[in-house]
């Protein structure tokens, strides 16, 4: 993990953070932060789409490598026709008019969840946006798309489960780099951060196999609110946890 001097916007003054290399975002709040104003939940979910630009941007500068951010989940089907249609011409949209911007910010773009179920038009979205960023080398944005943890977790299964079957891999070979290996995105790093703006104080179904130990940090910010600030606040909690991965504490150590 990155240890970055970076304050200039901070009312602290400069200050040493330690920057998670990977960081996950449950983009929350969308339609409390529309209701609040008296305008259409679409409104709330267009501002969400607005903030995740700058969002990109602020975390590129702080040095995060992998930005993982929850846009669409598996169960976010069953919401109102209207909603959901609204929420896919939202994807085409921010994607047709920012690509162009997260080119110059040296940003690649991933999709993980089950994308292959998705509308045609939204697979080819997918499909040129990784394509066109391949090469970018400043930070990965990975985009959690029709996803859902426990879907990518029997993902993994049937992948292993194929394996075994083709006589490729031994059953008491199976361990949890195993499973690891067969998730959507393999070669991410498992969050060391989860961010969850909106107040809710759970995972709901993202990243669950991932985030097995990673710290948490919960903001009553709505996310079309979320910024620089918030962002900063919780990497200035982040600087002060003890990751112990199941070992002793540093005060337990001494």
């Amino acid at each position: 993990m990155a240890i970055l001097g970076f304050g200039k916007k901070s009312s602290e003054g400069d200050e040493q953070l330690k920057i998670p290399v990977s960081l996950g975002v449950i983009m929350d709040g969308n339609g409390r932060w529309a209701k609040k104003r008296m305008l259409p939940r679409s409104a709330g979910h267009r501002a969400g789409a607005e903030n995740l630009k700058e969002l990109c941007r602020n975390c590129g500068n702080y040095g995060v490598k992998y930005l993982t951010v929850y846009a669409f989940s598996t169960e976010n089907w069953s919401r109102p026709d209207d909603e959901v249609n609204t929420l896919m011409d939202l994807f085409v949209e921010f994607w047709e008019k920012y690509d162009p911007e997260l080119e110059q910010e040296g940003i690649r773009v991933r999709f993980t969840g089950d994308i292959d179920a998705l509308p045609e038009r939204i697979k080819e979205v997918c499909r040129k946006g990784e394509e066109r960023s391949k090469n970018r080398q400043k930070m990965q944005l990975i985009v959690a798309f029709n996803y859902g943890g426990r879907r990518e977790i029997v993902h993994s299964c049937k992948n292993i489960a194929r394996l075994v079957k083709e006589g490729k891999l031994d059953i008491d070979d199976i361990n949890e780099d195993t499973i690891s290996g067969n998730l959507y995105l393999p070669d991410v790093p498992d969050p060391d951060l989860i961010i969850r703006p909106s107040g809710e104080q759970r995972l709901s179904n993202f990243l669950l196999w991932e985030s097995a130990y990673s710290e948490l940090w919960v903001s009553d910010c709505l996310w079309p609110d979320f910024g620089f600030e918030e962002l900063t606040e919780a990497f200035r909690a982040y600087t002060n946890r003890d990751r112990r991965f199941g070992g002793l504490s540093k005060e337990e150590k001494k």
